[in-house]
């Protein structure tokens, strides 16, 4: 899998192109600064990641003020996000209009309510040898299907979300033997595949970790290897994945 020159943009195609919007350079340093409208007067989905980043905050919290995007009611700092597909934003929601849009046909499909299980399967663990066929360049990946059936890898990197070249053949045969690799809901979930010193983890996320991810890496990244605050933050979301994952079920 080889890796493009150009950081994916929200807007076109599929997959987390459609969810993180890239600068062309990571910023100097993190400051506080306002978050930009969408064109419905929303703020902008990946800015409001980045302000939260800056912040401190999870891409999934908030602050007690928050308010739905959908309704205007007021909700917990621990709230559920609908993707808007066509706009290719994401919506903090109160508890009644995420569960609206659980139902795939709910909005005529624009939209719909982001999932918030994580798995992870044991019983097949992806070994060296399947990362290696996968030619990952980095340690980090995500793997989105669209709704269409396209799938497209991408990582974290300073610059955004950098889309990769995905040999569909060598997942395939992955797939076979490895069967949480196809149980991601398309659009709203992401399989992720981290390659540490103590091997390969694989997990199955909900998108909206793929913007928090994206946005540590955005923001804190600095000089040839992170520096020591991009790696503590990369740990600290790694153990945030792995305590919140449970075993994969075929039937759920």
């Amino acid at each position: 899998m080889n890796s493009r020159t150009t950081s994916a943009e929200a807007g076109s195609g599929t997959g987390l192109r459609r969810f993180v919007t890239s600068p062309s350079a990571p910023p100097a340093a993190p400051q506080q600064q306002p978050v930009p409208p969408d064109q419905e007067g929303r703020p902008a989905a990946a800015e409001v990641l980045a302000a939260r980043a800056r912040e401190g905050q999870p891409a999934a919290r908030a602050g007690p003020e928050e308010a739905c995007e959908m309704c205007a009611a007021e909700i917990p700092a621990d709230h559920g996000h609908v993707a808007d597909l066509e706009r290719s934003t994401l919506m903090c929601a109160c508890r009644a209009c995420y569960l609206l849009f659980t139902h795939s046909q709910a909005g005529r499909g624009r939209c719909r309510s982001v999932p918030d299980r994580y798995c992870s399967d044991a019983a097949h663990p992806l070994s060296a040898a399947d990362w290696d066929a996968l030619e990952i360049p980095v340690g980090l990946a995500f793997f989105l299907r669209s709704g269409g059936g396209e799938l497209t890898g991408f990582y974290p990197s300073p610059a955004g979300a950098t889309e990769c070249r995905l040999d569909l053949q060598a997942w395939q045969r992955i797939a076979e033997s490895h069967p949480m690799l196809t149980a991601a809901q398309p659009d709203v979930e992401a399989i992720f595949i981290h390659r540490g010193d103590a091997g390969v983890e694989c997990f199955l996320v909900p998108i909206d970790v793929c913007y928090e991810l994206a946005g540590r890496m955005r923001l804190q990244w600095r000089g040839f290897d992170g520096g020591s605050e991009a790696r503590a933050s990369i740990a600290e979301f790694l153990d945030g994945v792995r305590s919140r994952a449970r075993a994969f079920s075929q039937e759920a």
